[in-house]
Parts: structure tokens; C-alpha cells; sequence
């Protein structure tokens, strides 16, 4: 995968922001961090390698920008989970949790299950909890996915969430569903193949679709 910044600068970058952010004295070992930094790129790039939309590719090679917020945002997430899966450093792992909150309104922790492959656009206001989550998942600007009582959703392959929507409590969302702006799946059961929309009543509609709204966004059949 092809770098914003050449990869000792973009590695350097990651810890100036941590070290501004976040001026303690909770150090990360170098050879810790060059083993997770690569992971996390690694990571990152079998994500992006499956985006459509232009801006994650350049001359035919996936590519990661430092100054293209929602990819940030992306990589921030999966260098956290990176941190904890494979050193359990919870203060490090929080700082990237913290930073990319700050940067880009985005909280999702560390150790939440996210897929190997989604994408966040606009990512501004985005709260992903501990669901299970299928590959290709899209949450736009706005977006919650929570739990009630403890109890959080099971999510299928393909999902897409528009702005403003929601996904709460004990229910499962078929694979391929796309959820339209501001509508709400409050323990509700929905099957493959669903669009939930708000109708201009204030009313949830659901209708059967051939397409999903995430496969525009993927090269691979959903």
C-alpha cells in the first residue's frame, strides 16, 4: 500500500500526535510499535484494497492518506485494535481511542469486534459499540450502534447506515440491508435484503431491494 508520507515520517507523525495529545509519561516501546504499525498498514490496505471510490486508490495501488479523515480515521481505529490484540497495552490503546475521538469525532473502542472490511464516511459523530459487525459495513455521519440492557446487535454482511440512523439493542440485521437517514432499528429483527426507511409521516417502512446501497461502494459481489 502506497503512503501519504514516506513510512518512518508517517510512523513519526502517528506518535508526534500522540505525544501532543497526550503528554504523559505512558511511553510505547519502538519495537513494539513497529511491529503493530506494520500490522495495522497491513490491516488497513486489505480494507481499502476492496473500496470503489477513487480517492483510496492512486495508479492502480491502494492508498492510505494522512490528511483524508475518514482513512485516518480507518487506520487510527485498527492501529488501537492492533495495540491491544497483540501487546494488551490499554494506555496506548486509549490515547488512539482518545485521538481518534478528538480528530474525528469517531468512538469506537479498541476492543470492539469491528470487521477485517468497512468504511466510515464522513465519520463526524460516529459511535460504534460492541456489536457483532459482517465484512463491508458503512456507517456514514451520525451513526450509533448501541445496546439496551447490555444486550447489542448482531450485524450481517453488507450493512450500510446512512446518516443519523441507528442500530439498538438485542436484534439481528441481515446481511445487505441499508439503512436510510435518521431511521431507527430498535430491537426489531431485519431480514436479508432490507431497506428501513423514515417515511415523511415519521414512520419506519421496509421494502425488499435487489441491490444493497454498501455493494457501490465494494468490488466484490455482496
Amino acid at each position: 500500500m502506497k503512503l501519504s508520507l514516506d513510512y518512518p515520517d508517517f510512523k513519526a507523525y502517528v506518535s508526534r500526535q500522540l505525544d501532543h495529545f497526550f503528554p504523559d509519561s505512558q511511553s510505547f516501546p519502538e519495537k513494539d510499535y513497529a511491529n503493530v504499525f506494520d500490522l495495522a498498514v497491513d490491516r488497513t490496505a486489505y480494507c481499502f484494497q476492496h473500496v470503489t471510490l477513487a480517492a483510496y486508490h492512486r495508479n492502480g495501488e491502494t492508498h492510505l492518506n494522512h490528511l483524508h479523515s475518514d482513512q485516518y480515521a480507518v487506520f487510527l481505529w485498527f492501529l488501537a485494535n492492533t495495540v491491544w490484540r497483540e501487546t494488551q497495552n490499554a494506555a496506548v490503546a486509549n490515547k488512539l481511542f482518545c485521538l481518534n475521538k478528538a480528530l474525528h469525532g469517531v468512538s469506537c473502542m479498541y476492543d470492539t469486534n469491528l470487521p477485517d472490511i468497512f468504511l466510515l464516511l464522513h465519520a463526524v459523530g460516529t459511535v460504534l459499540g460492541k456489536a457483532e459487525y459482517g465484512d463491508f459495513f458503512v456507517a456514514a455521519h451520525g451513526c450509533t450502534v448501541g445496546a439496551h440492557h447490555g444486550k447489542y446487535p448482531r450485524i450481517g454482511k453488507g450493512v450500510a447506515m446512512l446518516t443519523g440512523s441507528s442500530i439498538i439493542g438485542d436484534c439481528t440485521v441481515g446481511s445487505r440491508v441499508s439503512l436510510g437517514i435518521n431511521a431507527v432499528v430498535y430491537r426489531k429483527d431485519i431480514a436479508d435484503d432490507t431497506v428501513v426507511y423514515l417515511g415523511s409521516d415519521g414512520q419506519h417502512g421496509y421494502k425488499k431491494t435487489a441491490k444493497c446501497w454498501a455493494q457501490q461502494l465494494f468490488n466484490v459481489v455482496l
